[in-house]
């Protein structure tokens, strides 16, 4: 069997308390966005790593709008 890794080596995993280091959050508000699904993430083992697209999309989605 032949594994592709292509998507690997465009593909950021990010910790959470490096989510919550960008996002100025505690480390535990990360983790209950995690579970209460607003934020995606991947489970491997016991830790959590977070695609950085989806901690884009995250920021976007929470975006204020200007009047």
């Amino acid at each position: 069997m032949v594994y592709s890794f292509s998507y690997m080596s465009q593909t950021t995993l990010l910790k959470v308390s490096e989510v919550a280091q960008v996002l100025k959050l505690n480390i535990l508000t990360v983790y209950q966005y995690i579970r209460q699904e607003k934020l995606s993430a991947v489970k491997i083992g016991r830790n959590y790593r977070i695609e950085e697209k989806d901690l884009r999309g995250f920021i976007e989605e929470h975006k204020v709008k200007s009047k």
